[in-house]
């Protein structure tokens, strides 16, 4: 997905952070919605479909995890999280509340700019295609490797930006054991011991929605010593 098709919903209660960052992101071809708080923010989105939230944390009233943690429960839309909070504890926090990115304030606009096109470009191309899907099979999961979706049954189980992007790497390599830090490269992020346990978050979170036992995982296995491994039927 390019700049030019993406619509991005900026949340934030500092007018000027808000006008700034509309106006930065505008002239870099992207069409920019604001809100002013998360009550204002739902109003937009019961009306409005985005491509990506750029969610300040620290709002008065219903505050950015609160937020992206309702969101989640109906949306797969992207959350990039804004935190003046830099400790690894607090970004871990926001990464289990369903957000797929963190940046901590202060921040150069250009920096923020890179992580939205990462993860817009991590998006996978949902445009229908003709061609029969190849499928993996999990159990009771069915994942469809054409269009990047999750399914049990006849429902489509929901998946943040940043799972898509997981399955789509493991679904490359099913059968091979891949490192935390091939992970971290294969997402975009950056290197370091903090970005290898966040990945641990998000395959936590993962197998809450393919495996029976999350505890006792069948399909998303560890392999001691050299990271996880995806094994499907």
């Amino acid at each position: 997905m390019s700049a030019g098709d993406a619509h991005l919903l900026i949340v934030d209660d500092d007018e000027r952070i808000r006008t700034l960052l509309q106006k930065f992101l505008m002239r870099h071809g992207f069409l920019v919605t604001s809100a002013r708080d998360a009550a204002h923010a739902r109003r937009i989105l019961a009306g409005l479909e985005f491509d990506l939230i750029v969610l300040d944390v620290m709002m008065p009233g219903e505050d950015g995890l609160a937020l992206t943690r309702s969101l989640r429960e109906t949306l797969q839309t992207p959350i990039l999280l804004l935190t003046a909070k830099g400790e690894t504890g607090n970004r871990i926090e926001g990464l289990e509340a369903g957000a797929d990115d963190y940046l901590p304030k202060p921040f150069e606009p250009k920096e923020l700019l890179l992580r939205i096109n990462a993860i817009l470009r991590r998006m996978p191309d949902t445009r229908a295609e003709d061609a029969a899907p190849k499928v993996l099979t999990l159990g009771t999961i069915r994942y469809d490797l054409e269009r990047g979706e999750l399914w049990q049954g006849d429902d489509l189980v929901r998946l943040t930006a940043t799972e898509i992007q997981l399955m789509k790497i493991f679904s490359a390599q099913p059968g091979t054991a891949l490192s935390r830090a091939k992970l971290v490269e294969e997402l975009g992020r950056d290197r370091g011991q903090a970005q290898e346990r966040a990945v641990d978050v998000q395959i936590t979170r993962l197998r809450r929605k393919i495996e029976d036992n999350p505890k006792q995982p069948q399909y998303l296995q560890t392999v001691r010593g050299s990271g996880y491994m995806l094994a499907p039927d």
